[in-house]
Order: C-alpha cells, then structure tokens, then sequence
C-alpha cells in the first residue's frame, strides 16, 4: 500500500516532463498540472507510456548523455529546447545535494552576466554576496566579461531562453525548493545586488532575471489561489456534513500550507520589488526601465490582488514623464490594458485623478507612435467617463494635425465618443432600420463639420479621420435621401446641405481609392487585387445610387456656387457602362445637360474647373451613343462659348461693362487646359482688343493673355504631333500668332503694370509666367537641326533684363500686400513662388543665356521666406550637376548682391537699410561658403581658392569703395581653408597696400583692417588647437559632469514609500561626494567604480555605489517630455 503513491507519483512526474519538449510558459505547464492531479491515473494511461518508453529508449539515452555534457550556461546558449529536461534534472540534483546544485546555479547567473567566476560548493554558506559582487565588478572593469545582450548571430536567443531557463525553474521547484527559504533567498539576494552594479550588462541581466521572477512567482500565486479556493469549497461543504472529523483536519492543514505558500511567493515578489524594480525603474539604460514598466504592466493585470494599487500604480504614472519615447509608450500600453479592465476601474480611479491630464498631454506627443498609443489610452478613460467633456478641447485640434497615424487615431476617438456616442449610456441611441441610424450619425457628423464650414479643406482632414470608422457616410441612398428631403421640418440648411455634399463628394474619392488629402511622402498608391476588387464594387454601389437621382441633386443645388463643385465631379467616380446596361440612358443625358448649363450659370474657378473636369470625362469615357451625345454636347458647349465671347468682344468695343468678356474668358481659359478649343478668329479679337484697349480691367488682360498663351502652346503641339507639316501653315498659324502675342507681352515688360496688390500684382506675375513658358516651349535648342528650326527662338539680353527687373519687382513685394489680393481664386498661380519657379526653369533649362539671370537669382537666396530658398537651393543642385565648377556663378551672384548694398548705401541715408541690406550681403555668402563642407571643401578647394582670389581683385578694384566685399563675403570662404592658406591670403591682401597711405581715410579703409584682424584670429585660433591636438590628449571627454539632488515625486501623501523614492540627498549625498572623488581620480577609466569595503553589507554598499552611478552620468529618468523640451 505504501509503494502505490510512490507508484503514481512517478507515472505523474514522468507524464510531465514528456510534454515539455514542446516549449510552454510557465503559466500553461501550472495549468496543465493542474488538470492532471484532478485525473485519476488507469490503466489505459499505463500501457501507452511503456511503449512510448521502448520506442524511444535510444535516442532518449543519447539525449540523456548530450545533456549531462553540457553546462546550463551551455544549454542556454543553444536553441533552448533542452531548458525543460535541464531544469527537471537540475532540481533532482538540488533535491540530492543542495549546495552543490546551488553552486552551479549561481555561476549560471554570473556568467549570464558575461563573466567568467565560479562558486565554489564548499564556500557557498561562507561567502558574502557583497564579496562576490565586488570581484564580479573588477572582472569588468578589467574588461573581462561578455556581453550576451549583444546583436551577434549566435546570441540572437540568448535572452529569451535565459527567462524560459528561469520561468521553468520556478515551475519545477513549486512542490517543494521554492518554499524552503534557502535556494530563491540566496538567488534573490545576488540577483538585486547585481542590478545594483555599475556595469550596465550585470544590471541588464539582473534585472530580467528578476521581472521574470516575479511574473513566475505570479503564476505560481495563482495556482496556488485557485487550490485555496478549491479547498475552502471543500472544507465548508465538509463542515456542513460534521463538524469535526479527520476530513476537516486534513482539509484544514492543506488550506493553511496553501496560505502559507502563498504568502512567502508574496514576500519574494516584494522583496524583488522592493531590492530591484523601485532602483531600476529609472535606470540610465532605458531599455532596463522599459522592461521594468512593461513588467510592472504585466503584474498589476495579472495579479491584481497584491499589484493593483496605488503603491505600484504610481510608477506606471511618474513613466508617463520619462523622456525616452519607449518607456513612455510602454507605460502607456500597460495603461490601455488595465482600463479594458472593467473590474480594475474602480481601484484606478485616485491614479486617474492623478494623471489623467498629462494622459491627454501624451496624444500630442513628440513621438507619434507614443501620441497614437495615449490617444487609444484616452478612448479607454472615456468609456469609463474619466476624463470631462471640456477637457478634450486640444484633442479634437488633432483632427487637422499632419501625422495621418495621430489624425486616424483621434478620428477613431471622435467616432466612438461624439458620433456613435458609445461611451455616453444617458445618450438616447437611435433605434429603428439601418437608414435612421445611418442619418443620426451622419446628422452628429454635420455638426462636428460645421465647425470647419468656413475652410473646405479642413472639412477635408476631418472626414478622412472619421472615414474608416463611420460605415454611415458610405450609405449612399442614405445621403442622397438626406440632400432631396423636401419637408421642411427634417430639409437640411444651407450649411448643412453644403457639408453633405462635401462630405458625399469626399467620400466617394475615399470609396474608390483616391487621397482626399495629400500624402506627406507624395509616393504613388498601389493597390492589391482584392482592394481593387473592392474599389470596383464601390463604384458600382455609387452608380447604383446615384443612377436615377443624380439629376435631382444637380437640379436642385446647380444655381449654389458653393455645392455644384463637388456635386458634378461626383460623376467622374461613377462607371457610366451601367447606364447603358440598365438603360438610363435618359438619365446620363439629362446630367450632361445639367452640366452644361452649370458651365454658363457660374464664373467661378472651381465650378468651372468642376464642370470641365466632369464633361470631358463623360466624353472620353462612355462609349457607343452615349459617347456621340457627350461629344456632340462638347461641341455644343465650344460654339456656345465662343458666340458668347464675341458678343462680349463686341460689347466692349462699343463702350459697354467688360465683366462678360471677363467670365467668358475664364471659361476658355478652363476649357483650353484640358483640350485644343478651335477659337478661329477670336485670336486676332484678342490682340486687337489688347492693342486697341490698353486701360481695360488688367484681370481681363491678364486672361487674355492666358488665352493666347494657351492657343499658341496648342498650336505648337499640333505642328510637333503632325507627321507633315507645311511652310505655310508655321509661317501662318504659328510665327504669326507667336509675334502678336510677343509683341503685347513686350509692351507689357516696357510699360509694366503696378505691382503694389491687386489686379495689377496678378497681371504683372501672369507676364512673368507666360513669358518664361514660351522661351521654354521655343527653345532654340529644341528645334536645332531639324525641319522646325524656324521655330526656335532666344530673347535677347535686353528683354531678360526687363523680364528680370519685373521679376525681382514682384519678389520685392511685401507679403501683406501679396495677401491683400482681391482675387483668390488664381492665388496659386500669381505668387512670389511661381515668379521665381519660372526664372529658375529658365536658367535650369539653358532657354536664356546664364550669365545674367544665373546670378541674378542665386543673389536673393535665402532672401524671401522658406519657400523661395528652397527652389534657389535646388535650382544650384541642378547646376551644380550640369558644370561641377559654379564658382564664377556664386562670384557673380556675390558682386550682384553687394552692388544692391552699395547702391542703398549711396542712395539712401537710413542707417537700418543700408545695414539690413550688408547683412542680406553676409547672408548670402554665409549659405554659398556652406556649400563647401566636408569632403567637398577638398574636392571644390580650386572653387574656394578662385572665389576669394577673384573676389579680392573685386574689392581693391574700387578701393576703398568695395573694401566691405572683404569682410562680408570674402571671409566666409577663407575660413574653409586650411591654416596654411589662411597665412597666403592674409600676406597677399598686405601686399596690396604696402605703398598706399590707409590712414588718410580711416573709415573707407575700416573693413580691410577688420578683414585682417579677423584672419589674424583663425590662423592663430586655429594653430592652438593643431597645438592641442600635437601635445597631451584631453582626459575628460564631454561636459562636466553635474551633482544633482533630485527631489523624488511623492504622489499619494497617505501611501509610505521607500527612501530611494522619496529624495537623493542626505546620507546618500555623502556616498555620492565621496564616490565623485574618486571617478575624478580615475578619469580615463570606463565607467566602473571601486567598490568600499563589504562591512556593512551589500544594502547599505551598493546603495551609495549605485547612487554614485547615476549622479555622475547626471541622468535620471522622470523629466518631462513635451515637444519644447524634446525638439
């Protein structure tokens, strides 16, 4: 009878081990031991255990005699399939001679750690863990040790099988050596005097050790947990039976054993909390202080019994302030977790009122992953009703921010609370159908929108956001229901409508894969079957919807300016087959019609554009009757447009308004971008009414100059497309039209209109542009050598000069006269930046000659705003490809420059002009000289070397008139020599005035005494630090190293804390002076300290060693991380 337990408990034991060939956690192997003590072992469980036995006696014998060959560090090393058998073999050997194992076990610790000490058995209870340290310290000091943490190959699972290693130790030793006080203390102890070292792998290792033994200990505390509880059913339903009785006995030990188990797990979770995660939650290393929260994370949810208090709580909020991104998102995703949690709500909410502010801090973070992760983790305080409803102002701000990851993130946010209101339970939710709840989301975005109502595009941004998320706003039948609802209790108002049909226009570009905002990379989409599949499908739910009442929608709203935009390009999302296949054909012509008489009712761009955009797509696009009738209705609408401009020709020629010919013109000008419009005789009404007509509104110029452009440019595209192409017809059709239009643009350079704001600012930068178009297109180069040579064409100096001078007049204007444009409409094309696009593509191009308007545009770099430096900055990218020696540009661009400077000076007795004009000056040359750094100060030395020899030939020319070109140009490019050539120059630039008396005008002659001073201190800045670099090395690398008494956050005043937490000053001060001392004696050393002497244990020792640690690196986590701090 008594071999039968010892019978089963080894069938038991021997079932275990085979299923840890498959590697588990530790929280599985519990759980499944657990299973098996409730099964009853039989017969059947017996027989195929001995087969298996015999089936695998050899290679079992083989496994056996590999494994007892190896060290544990051995098998840790290697693919860790081994860990489980190990482990199991491990505690038999403990079980037989405990200080032999523990030896063994230890030394695995130590060289996890990388270094290479072994414990002797026979000195294990008289060996002082401090003294083992401190030996273990001087090893690395030494440099004695590896590092396993390392990237190399051979290492990559070292780590994970190092905790696999631990986490089955634990699970092996619960019935018996994880409770005997000896072999986990003693491991304890040298695991937290580890973490407390200065070496940065023994605390790394140390520390993972020791989080991954309290997530252990955790597993085991719930087993044993649910065993207690097991056993308290037990025993009261036992004492209902009797009261007393050997059953209850037993089941009264048991429960008490049980309690008493888990209360030492308890104490050794909390000794490692206490002894290692408090110190090393603000490690330097942050990948130890993301471990600790991660962990820490991983506690309070699992065991929420001993963690989930504010006690532990508060670190999780203090590392809301770390200023590395990781450790922040780290606390922040164990945050979300424990919020999921509806039962941990209540236990959080004096954490919540803690830190929720500097939650909602986090969803504008610096880092976007961070702000994305804090803005999930808001979601979560919302659906607990945590946060107040004003306090997410800054929030919604988001919704327009430019990182899509934080815009997707606060949409989402936006949808769950403000929209589907799922976090609200006193909202009345709507009930009924699909389409009324689709009409009350769409009714709560509409008010969302109608704080963007002013800005189109901002409306835009805010439906992107939402879009994934609100499956209402593709409920096509829904909006369009919405839009012709005629009753006028439920008719939606002007700003309303107009938002739905934005949002309906926006939707359907979403629907089929376009961006309804640009991309921050500009990078192409490409899409995979299936979402093209999807894309397909979309549209024809579109076309579905929009068959039979798209004529109603355009209508009803054609006559608003503000709706029949993104009402009519709707169409082009639209597959116009299935108009035929359902036969609407009715219903497509009847649209076209629609548009058509859209085109003629507004002036305004975007309608117009709209409407364009709309018709050539029906016409290139249908096919078989419905494309006739769309190209004949093409046709109709080109000879409808251009009766009406020559009604409006002859109107104005008769005295009258000239705003039809104005309107009419802008539809021509919108017609002729996407399609050649026969305009016949019109080009020559065009020029004479320019010729005839010269005070006519400079708008109507400015289109009439377009328009010709435009034609002209047609033309030409004509000619190079046919393949034979007549004398007479590019005499006639092309020349001609190019002269009269050359001829008005000339007229326009000589008498150019006024450029301060307005109509005349616009015309002045639409000359500007046509002109530098037409030299492209005409390029002489272009049509060198072949049948069209006729074609080319070059101005001449005297004309780029005038194009220049307007130019730079336009450039001149301030921005707030820019900006009060009456006409917005075209602001993208009449602005300082497609002034100076134009003349850099004419330089870029070689389509005017480079030696005036090269330099001319390179001497206002960095001159006029952000925008307009960086095309000068690739406009000298390009040239710098094209001739690798710009130098004599830069020198010409430099002279240009300094003559503006010398003119104001002249010119002008304002002292803050003429300075502002020298420093514009220094400016530019700073910017060129930077272009030679690095290795191309080298490479370009012959550059450098021709820019200052020239440039000081330039500045005695007129001597000492242009003397300050010294000191505001020459100089930046000096000081890209090297000592040597400095010393040339400087003897040089002396020679030149050996027999010139300087002193007769001290004033003229100022800046070439400045130039040499300032020479004379970099040849003598620069031969001290040669010195420095030929004599003693510097010690000291980096700042001085600061004292810091960093007061500690103290977050629940009724809650203790420990020392560490609360302030590092007082007595730890002291260990720190002292420890100072001697890191200032032991410079050159790597960052290990000698350790004092082991009397008053390794506590009290590595307290002020590691305190020394931190306050000499000066870094301790905690600080704030908001984006001012962290840029």
């Amino acid at each position: 009878m008594e071999d039968e337990p010892e019978h089963s408990e080894r069938i038991t034991r021997r079932s275990r081990r085979t299923r840890t060939q498959v590697r588990v956690t530790g929280t599985n192997v519990i759980e499944d031991e657990l299973e098996e003590e409730r099964e009853d072992v039989s017969d059947d469980f017996e027989e195929p255990r001995r087969r298996a036995k015999r089936s695998r006696a050899a290679e079992g014998a083989s496994t056996s005699a590999h494994i007892l060959d190896q060290s544990l560090i051995e098998v840790i090393k290697g693919d860790g399939k081994e860990i489980p058998d190990v482990v199991k073999r491990w505690v038999e050997r403990y079980e037989g001679n405990p200080k032999s194992a523990m030896a063994e076990l230890l030394t695995l610790l130590f060289e996890a750690c990388g270094a290479k000490y072994c414990l002797e058995e026979e000195y294990l209870d008289e060996t002082a863990v401090d003294d083992v340290v401190v030996t273990l310290v001087n090893l690395a000091r030494r440099g004695e040790v590896e590092d396993y943490q390392n990237s190399k190959r051979e290492f990559k699972n070292f780590k994970d099988n190092l905790l696999y290693f631990w986490d089955n130790l634990v699970s092996e030793c619960q019935s018996g050596p994880l409770f005997d006080q000896i072999l986990f203390d003693k491991c304890l102890d040298y695991i937290i005097a580890l973490s407390c070292t200065p070496p940065r792998v023994y605390r790394l290792v140390a520390s993972l050790v020791g989080l991954q033994l309290v997530t252990s200990f955790i597993n085991v505390a719930k087993m044993l947990g649910a065993q207690r509880e097991t056993t308290q059913r037990q025993l009261n339903a036992e004492k209902k039976k009797r009261a007393d009785g050997p059953r209850v006995e037993s089941l009264n030990k048991r429960l008490s054993t049980t309690h008493e188990k888990i209360t030492v797990t308890e104490e050794m979770m909390r000794k490692l909390f206490t002894g290692l995660f408090v110190h090393r939650y603000r490690d330097i290393d942050p990948d130890i202080r993301m471990s600790c929260i991660e962990s820490l994370g991983l506690w309070v949810l699992s065991y929420p019994s001993l963690f989930l208090q504010d006690l532990y709580l508060k670190y999780l909020g203090w590392t809301l302030n770390d200023k590395i991104a990781g450790v922040r998102k780290a606390s922040v995703l164990a945050l979300q977790n424990l919020y999921e949690v509806e039962d941990n709500v209540p236990s959080l909410n004096l954490f919540t009122e803690r830190f929720y502010k500097r939650m909602l801090e986090l969803a504008d973070d610096i880092d976007i992953s961070v702000a994305v992760c804090a803005i999930g983790l808001v979601k979560q305080l919302l659906r607990h009703q945590l946060v107040p409803d004003e306090e997410l102002g800054s929030l919604y701000d988001l919704l327009i921010d430019d990182p899509p990851d934080i815009r997707h993130a606060i949409g989402a946010l936006v949808y769950d609370h403000l929209i589907a209101q799922k976090f609200n339970d006193s909202q009345s939710r709507s009930t009924g159908n699909d389409s009324d709840s689709s009409e009350v989301l769409l009714s709560r975005m509409l008010q969302i929108l109608k704080e963007f109502s002013a800005d189109p595009i901002l409306s835009l941004y805010v439906i992107d956001d939402v879009w994934d998320y609100m499956v209402a706003m593709k409920d096509w039948k829904c909006i369009i229901g919405m839009l012709l609802e005629d009753n006028p209790s439920a008719e939606l108002n002007d700003v309303d409508a107009t938002n739905l049909i934005r949002l309906l226009s926006a939707s359907v570009r979403k629907a089929v894969g376009e961006r309804i905002v640009p991309a921050t990379d500009n990078r192409k989409q490409h899409f995979t079957k299936a979402q093209k599949e999807t894309f397909e499908s979309n549209r024809r739910d579109i076309t579905n919807a929009m068959m039979k009442n798209y004529p109603q929608l355009l209508h009803k709203f054609m006559a608003d300016k503000e709706k029949v935009s993104p009402l009519v390009e709707v169409i082009v999302h639209i597959n116009l087959e299935l108009y035929s296949l359902k036969s609407k054909e009715q219903n497509f012509k009847a649209v076209l019609q629609l548009m058509q008489a859209a085109f003629f009712k507004h002036g305004e761009k975007d309608a117009l554009r709209s409407c364009v955009k709309a018709v050539k797509f029906c016409a290139t696009e249908s096919r078989g009757e419905l494309q006739d009738f769309a190209r004949n209705q093409v046709k109709e609408l080109e000879d409808e447009l251009i009766a009406k401009l020559k009604s409006a020709i002859k109107d104005v020629v008769n005295g009258d308004d000239e705003y039809s010919l104005l309107v009419n013109l802008k539809r021509l000008y919108e017609l002729q971008l996407l399609w050649q419009v026969p305009i016949g005789s019109l080009y020559g009404d065009f020029g004479h009414i320019l010729q005839r007509f010269r005070n006519i509104d400079e708008e109507v110029i400015s289109f009439l100059l377009l328009n010709m452009y435009l034609h002209v440019a047609w033309c030409l595209h004509s000619i190079i497309s046919s393949e034979t192409v007549s004398e007479l017809s590019i005499s006639s059709l092309m020349l001609e039209k190019r002269t009269v239009l050359f001829e008005q643009l000339d007229y326009f350079l000589c008498t150019p209109p006024k450029v301060d704001g307005g109509s005349g600012y616009q015309l002045a930068c639409r000359i500007c542009s046509i002109l530098a178009e037409l030299w492209c297109l005409f390029k002489k180069s272009k049509f060198a050598s072949t049948k069209l040579e006729i074609l080319g064409y070059c101005p001449d100096e005297s004309t780029v000069q005038k194009y220049w001078k307007l130019s730079e007049q336009l450039l001149n204007v301030s921005d707030e006269i820019e900006d009060e444009d009456g006409n917005k409409e075209y602001i993208e094309d009449t602005n300082r930046d497609t002034v100076i696009l134009a003349a850099t593509k004419l330089v870029a191009n070689d389509s005017v000659p480079m030696e005036h308007l090269g330099p001319e545009i390179i001497s206002h770099f960095g001159k006029y705003g952000t925008s307009v430096t960086e095309i000068i900055k690739h406009l000298i990218t390009a040239l710098k490809k094209k001739n690798d020696d710009v130098s004599n540009i830069f020198l010409e661009a430099l002279k240009r420059s300094h003559q503006r400077y010398l003119l104001v000076v002249s010119s002008s007795n304002d002292k803050s002009l003429s300075s502002k004009s020298f420093q514009e000056c220094k400016d530019l040359a700073s910017r060129l000289s930077g272009s030679y750094v690095g290795a191309a100060r080298n490479k370009h030395k012959s550059e450098i070397f021709n820019i200052i020899r020239e440039g000081i030939n330039y500045a005695f020319f007129d001597a000492p008139k242009q003397l300050s070109f010294l000191d505001s140009v020459v100089l930046h490019f000096v000081s890209k020599l090297p000592t040597p050539d400095i010393l040339d120059i400087m003897r040089g630039v002396e020679k030149r005035t050996e027999n010139v008396k300087t002193d007769q005008d001290p004033s003229g002659w100022r800046p070439y005494h400045a130039f040499l001073e300032s020479l004379r201190e970099k040849y003598a800045k620069n031969e001290g630090l040669q010195d420095e670099k030929e004599g003693v090395t510097v010690r000291r690398r980096g700042r001085p190293r600061k004292k810091q008494n960093i007061q500690g956050k103290r977050l629940f005043d009724e809650q203790p804390s420990s020392e560490e937490e609360d302030s590092i000053s007082g007595s730890d001060q002291d260990a720190e002076d002292e420890d100072q001392k001697q890191i200032d004696e032991e410079e050159d050393a790597p960052l290990i300290h000698s350790i004092r002497s082991t009397e008053l244990g390794y506590f009290q020792n590595f307290r002020g060693f590691r305190l020394a640690y931190f306050e000499a690196e000066a870094v301790v986590s905690g600080h704030p991380s908001q984006k001012s701090q962290l840029v």
